[in-house]
């Protein structure tokens, strides 16, 4: 099983080159970083955590395509990916140029997550309907699906539109988009029809959906795609169930803290998990790897 990390990058949480570095070194299989442009100071929307108040770290996110950006300039192979980056709230062919610069300055190291929201009001400003913001993603994505693949790329829809257009640097390979969000008919559809894989925030509830998820696969003639539990405080038995279901990566939680706060977190997690699961090697709390 591989492991990822995933934190709530912000300008006062450890910078995400050294986090990079730090999580490459121990090795880690990835990392991931979420996306807020804004968070509207007078919302209607509650909180996603269930907690009264929103975490400030909400209100202060890195932009994440160019704090991985950075982590490329410092790392040669841990996979980059976004966790989730709000696709509908970005434009498309823009989005698109800056993917596919990432994967090229990376060496091909890019996967895209994406998700559709829980702030109204910050789709709002983005002049995103909330009750249209499944489908403008996926016009965007399947949009920037045409730029990356394709030498005159066009696309037509209700919410994208361009004629033919030259769009370089093309993708080294199929960059992964995987969704986020719960389990259901309406994501697993998305899935099938335009996902690489599906991102269970927390991963509650997995062994539960996979038959469905396998199901709207087969109606479209995939086969069936990864799953990768995302933001989970892992245990042994939980990774070990993980694993029983066929999961081959899970992304474990750090919080949005100073060096000092993540590296005994990070370290803890390659010293109990990354030990038992890869069976090569373990870390010291130096950060040097024994065999």
């Amino acid at each position: 099983m591989r492991l990822g990390v995933t934190m709530f990058a912000t300008d006062r949480a450890m910078a995400v080159p050294e986090l990079a570095v730090e999580a490459e070194r121990r090795g880690f299989a990835s990392l991931y970083l979420p996306e807020h442009t804004h968070i509207p100071v007078s919302r209607t929307t509650p909180p996603p955590t269930g907690d009264a108040a929103l975490p400030e770290e909400y209100a202060r996110t890195l932009d994440p395509l160019i704090a991985l950006a950075a982590a490329a300039s410092v790392t040669s192979r841990i996979v980059l990916g976004t966790g989730v980056s709000l696709i509908a709230e970005r434009e498309p062919i823009v989005t698109a140029k800056a993917v596919a610069t990432l994967d090229n300055l990376s060496g091909g190291r890019v996967a895209l997550g994406v998700g559709f929201g829980w702030n109204r009001e910050e789709a709002a400003d983005h002049g995103v309907r909330w009750e249209t913001r499944r489908a403008r993603a996926r016009e965007h994505v399947l949009a920037m699906r045409a730029l990356w693949e394709r030498e005159e790329a066009s696309y037509e829809g209700e919410f994208v539109r361009f004629t033919p257009s030259w769009a370089w640097p093309k993708p080294a390979r199929r960059i992964p988009v995987l969704l986020g969000g719960a389990p259901g008919p309406t994501l697993f559809r998305h899935i099938a029809e335009y996902g690489d894989g599906w991102l269970p925030i927390g991963g509650a509830g997995v062994r539960e959906a996979l038959p469905a998820l396998r199901d709207a696969c087969a109606r479209v003639g995939r086969a069936p795609v990864p799953v990768i539990p995302f933001g989970t405080e892992p245990t042994p038995g939980k990774l070990d169930y993980y694993a029983s279901l066929g999961i081959e990566e899970v992304v474990l939680r750090l919080p949005a803290g100073p060096r000092d706060e993540v590296l005994p977190i990070l370290d803890a997690y390659a010293d109990t998990y990354l030990s038992i699961h890869l069976g090569r090697t373990r870390v010291t709390r130096r950060g040097s790897r024994l065999p």
